[in-house]
């Protein structure tokens, strides 16, 4: 009975520890990443500018892909140690006739001396098959010193990056400026808020005559001869804007949108003593012609076209009778 209970005792010691040694369930392993299928562009080149590299200054690594237009070769920025540091990347895409030229900028910064090695830029690739990945090899780079070749002989000497460190300034200086920067920034608001809410005094200029106005636009257009430097196209448009402008302040209506033929239509429907309207509907079909047809238009044209407008002037424009005197004041009641 005793040999029992001594072994019952052991089983029951020896069970939890071969319990907690037990694995509770078999390790998964990692799945491993699919690598993805390379594809190569049509063509690649790459360069560095400048050529020649000094240490700690920025260099360029330009590399330019021509691909099919229905792939986009996207930059996978470097990781790693390296002996260059990416500054900064740009990505520009021009898409040709029968394909499209990718183009890469690396601002790269060499911290060694000698013959350094670019990275290995990694692109992903997106095609109608589905992702691709391209890989171009990194290039040799110089990179040489900034120091003369004869540093050395005359003492200097190339050190490294030091830490920044705390330099203890004892003045006020500081403090004033900015004082003094705040008093002028609120002395030029205060005089922003006065300048505009002074009070302002519009400047009346007395309009000039309708005729006067016409004709002074008739003489700078005749002065410009547009026809004899080619320009003719550009002499009717000039033309037809001061001659329908002129019909529509003169007789009351919107004669610059019109149509030619509502042009002519509005003129029929209003008292228009003295318009030679035969005259008139020549001259528009002509600067139609001109201006949407592309005909050709001799200077001779050009020159009755500018005597119709001096004319239409003339024969169709009448001044503004004088304004009424007050009338007399009558006599006064007693």
């Amino acid at each position: 009975m005793r040999h029992a209970l001594v072994l019952a005792a052991v089983l029951l010691v020896s069970t939890p520890a071969a319990w907690a040694q037990a694995p509770s369930s078999a390790p998964v392993a990692p799945k491993a990443p699919v690598a993805l299928e390379t594809v190569t562009p049509t063509g690649a080149s790459a360069r560095v500018e400048p050529e020649e590299v000094h240490i700690g200054e920025p260099f360029t690594y330009q590399v330019t892909l021509t691909h099919p237009k229905d792939q986009r070769y996207e930059l996978v920025a470097p990781t790693g140690e390296s002996a260059v540091e990416l500054l900064q990347q740009t990505r520009q895409r021009q898409d040709n006739a029968n394909d499209a030229t990718t183009t890469f900028g690396l601002r790269f910064s060499a911290f060694e001396l000698g013959s350094v090695q670019l990275p290995d830029l990694t692109f992903d690739v997106a095609t109608p098959e589905g992702p691709r990945r391209f890989v171009l090899k990194g290039k040799p780079v110089e990179v040489a010193s900034t120091l003369p070749p004869d540093a050395q002989g005359q003492g200097a000497e190339l050190f490294d990056y030091q830490p920044p460190q705390e330099v203890p300034i004892r003045s006020w200086t500081l403090l004033y400026a900015l004082v003094a920067a705040l008093a002028v920034g609120v002395a030029a608001w205060a005089l922003v808020r006065w300048w505009q809410r002074r009070p302002k005094r519009e400047k009346v200029v007395p309009l000039l005559p309708l005729d006067v106005r016409v004709r002074q636009s008739l003489d700078a257009l005749k002065r410009e001869d547009l026809p004899g430097r080619g320009h003719v196209k550009d002499f009717y448009f000039r033309l037809s804007e001061i001659v329908r402008g002129y019909l529509g302040e003169r007789y009351g209506f919107e004669a610059l949108e019109c149509t030619s033929s509502e042009l002519m239509a509005s003129l029929r429907r209003l008292p228009t003593p003295g318009l030679p309207e035969d005259a008139l509907m020549r001259f528009v079909s002509e600067s139609d012609m001109v201006k949407y047809a592309r005909a050709d238009a001799s200077p001779e044209s050009c020159n009755q076209a500018l005597a119709f407008g001096y004319d239409l002037l003339t024969k169709t424009y009448v001044p503004p009778a004088p304004p009424k005197p007050d009338a007399a004041p009558g006599p006064r009641v007693q």
